[in-house]
C-alpha cells in the first residue's frame, strides 16, 4: 500500500530568508511593510512545521524562524 505524505510547503522567493526578510535597501518604510505582510500572510496563518524555500539560501521552517520575529523588527533587516 503506498502513502500520499503531504507536507506544509510555501515558496516566498526573495522575501522570506532564514534569519529575515528580503532586503528593503534600507528603506525603512519598505520594511515595515514587508515584514507587516510576512507576519499577517505567513506566520498568522499557517502552522511552524511549514516549511519555506527561499530564492537563494537554506531551506527552513515558519517554527524555526517564528521566535525570531522580534530581533528581525528590532535591527530593521
Amino acid at each position: 500500500m503506498t502513502q500520499a505524505v503531504r507536507a506544509n510547503v510555501r515558496l516566498p522567493g526573495s522575501w522570506l530568508f532564514p534569519g529575515g526578510v528580503g532586503t528593503t535597501h534600507g528603506d525603512k518604510e519598505n520594511f515595515a511593510a514587508l515584514i507587516d505582510d510576512v507576519e499577517r500572510k505567513l506566520f498568522d496563518r499557517l502552522p511552524d512545521d511549514t516549511w519555506f524555500y527561499p530564492g537563494h539560501g537554506k531551506d527552513s521552517t515558519l517554527g524555526a524562524e517564528r521566535p525570531h520575529l522580534p530581533e528581525w523588527r528590532a535591527r530593521g533587516w
